[in-house]
């Protein structure tokens, strides 16, 4: 089979595609013949040493995949060749054949593309315990999302407009804005040229957001957290801007609001019948139409590298798509 390969740390153009061995299943594993994976921005950092989690090279990158189960392993009796499903692994997921616990796996809508499936699990998944589970979100409240076109941020703003919420979607383009508008935000900032404190001062009449969704990190997390309301809630999701802010803790002493941190891959570890609930939920969403993740663009499994850069770059909204086989 084929498989993208990290053999150094470093940028997306020293990947290489070679031909491996199939993989083989474990006690509570399954192979899946890999339709699709999704690209998300911490593969950009795992290939670059840069994730807090780094595995032995020689590695394959790749996280969100959807396909076809090949064979299970001892002990799995939920899954059985054939059965289409969708599910992640820490890495491994740019092949054409993939090894999987099965309790990471979710069977597939019949109806659901490959596609979408592999646009689902994380971008999703992680907005969802976000806003549900750490920030508690009230029906009526506000949020405002940071990065809001990317596909975390997406996905953060249809959600918190399905909850409930009114939604300041924030980002760089006004293009990007165009598409926000379309999954639900109320209002907009184009934080490259509005002033992100005071423009969110004046959309929620001096009251500020009850919750922030940053992926972002940078320059702006100080400013958005010098606009959050008393006893609010700031969500630490990711780092996209390439650096870790430092905050002054004053803030938050003084606004009496929470920073809580979001780590959907340890969540869905660590509670795996609370996030197989929440995915079924979301299931149970788009198949009343109400979930439609955005894709981007679909690319071939040899032009991963390309992909890599087109999110490293900003240009992608929404999700990429690597079609694997």
């Amino acid at each position: 089979m084929k498989a993208i390969h990290c053999k150094q740390f470093g940028p997306p153009s020293s990947l290489t595609l070679e031909e491996v061995s199939s993989p083989k299943p474990g006690k509570g594993e399954v192979v899946i013949t890999v339709k699709a994976c999704g690209v998300n921005f911490p593969d950009t950092l795992i290939i670059q040493g840069l994730y807090q989690l780094k595995p032995e090279l020689p590695f394959t990158p790749g996280s969100d995949i959807a396909g076809i189960i090949k064979e299970v392993g001892e002990g799995v009796t939920h899954l059985h060749p054939g059965d289409e499903v969708f599910g992640f692994v820490m890495y491994g997921g740019y092949a054409e054949e993939v090894v999987v616990s099965a309790k990471a796996c979710i069977k597939k809508p019949k109806a659901m593309d490959f596609t979408v499936a592999a646009s689902l699990m994380i971008a999703y998944g992680t907005s969802y315990h976000a806003l549900k589970n750490r920030a508690k979100l009230q029906k009526g409240e506000t949020v405002l999302v940071l990065g809001a076109s990317g596909g975390v941020g997406l996905a953060a703003v249809e959600l918190a407009k399905l909850m409930g919420a009114k939604v300041i979607a924030a980002a760089s383009s006004n293009e990007k804005l165009s598409l926000c508008r379309q999954y639900g935000a109320d209002e907009v900032i184009n934080y490259t040229s509005q002033d992100l404190k005071s423009t969110v001062k004046e959309l929620t009449l001096g009251k500020g957001v009850d919750v922030i969704y940053d992926p972002v990190g940078g320059k702006y997390t100080e400013m958005a957290l010098r606009s959050i309301a008393w006893q609010g809630r700031y969500l630490i999701v990711g780092f996209a801007a390439g650096n870790i802010p430092k905050i002054p803790m004053n803030i938050p002493l003084l606004k009496g609001c929470a920073i809580i941190g979001v780590f959907w891959g340890n969540f869905a570890s660590i509670s795996p019948k609370e996030n197989l609930q929440n995915i079924n939920e979301l299931l149970h969403w788009y198949e009343e139409g109400k979930l439609t993740p955005h894709i981007h663009k679909i690319y071939e499994l040899h032009q991963v590298p390309i992909a890599l850069e087109e999110v490293m770059n900003r240009n992608v909204k929404g999700k990429i798509v690597i079609k694997c086989s």
